[in-house]
């Protein structure tokens, strides 16, 4: 057992996640960057000084990810959501799996209110301090290049320099901490997005939360996912493509 696979048996003793799940190599070389920048040698003496320090392991959580979006991204494959919902009937109940601050449950939140359509709104990340900042609804300008003058205006109050998302879009979404490596999923659901997330995976764990998203799906569901996460390989568990990045559960008996 190598240095890096004592940490991984280390931290999941200490956290409850499993990072074998994730790809090595850059997991590796960005938490090997994170301790090597806070005066850490080596693995063991890092863990260590995480059980002393709860803002060490905080970090480190943060770290796992690239918590980085923004309202509308890669705006083509909203449209394309857009087409995809509107034959699903006025109340949608979605998912917004590995939601980190926000930006994409609001965008939803904004899609589905331009459409008339009642939403209910689910948001988990496994990152506290990304689900506190999402909760403020809070972000700078270029977090909304996407969007438009008109939305801006209708589902936005500008603070200075920065803008807040209005109560209204706020309060159709719900934010809760949630690992998608070991937590339940919801059920009975129109849609789930997860986007820009099944990248950090190897194929074993891909399969295993396409196969956990399908069953949380009801029949007609939809999941959308990120504009560099084509399912391909994978057995998709009752998932059709429909359009790119966009997969449909299939009807009872189709």
């Amino acid at each position: 057992m190598d240095e890096f696979e004592w940490f991984v048996n280390a931290f999941r003793a200490l956290t409850g996640i499993d990072l074998s799940h994730y790809k090595r190599p850059q997991m590796e070389r960005r938490l090997t960057s994170l301790r090597d920048r806070r005066g850490y040698s080596d693995f063991p003496s890092y863990v260590q000084a995480m059980r002393g320090k709860p803002e060490l392991l905080d970090e480190l959580l943060d770290r796992m990810t690239i918590n980085v979006s923004e309202f509308f991204r890669n705006p083509e494959r909203w449209k394309d959501l857009q087409a995809v919902v509107q034959g699903m009937g006025q109340s949608i109940q979605a998912w917004s799996a590995a939601c980190s601050t926000g930006e994409e449950p609001y965008s939803l939140a904004i899609l589905l209110a331009e459409m008339n359509v009642r939403a209910t709104i689910l948001a988990t990340d496994i990152d506290l301090r990304v689900l506190d900042k999402a909760r403020r609804g809070e972000y700078v300008q270029t977090q909304l290049r996407e969007v438009d003058d008109r939305l801006r205006h209708r589902y936005f109050h500008q603070q200075g320099s920065g803008y807040r998302v209005r109560d209204e879009i706020r309060q159709v979404v719900q934010f809760r901490q949630h690992n998608l490596l070991s937590d339940p999923y919801p059920t009975d659901l129109d849609l789930i997005i997860c986007r820009n997330v099944l990248i950090y995976f190897t194929e074993e764990t891909k399969q295993q939360l396409v196969r956990r998203f399908a069953a949380s799906l009801r029949p007609g569901g939809v999941l959308f996912v990120g504009s560099t996460e084509q399912l391909l390989g994978l057995s998709l568990s009752g998932l059709r493509p429909s359009k790119p990045f966009i997969y449909v559960k299939a009807e009872a008996g189709k």
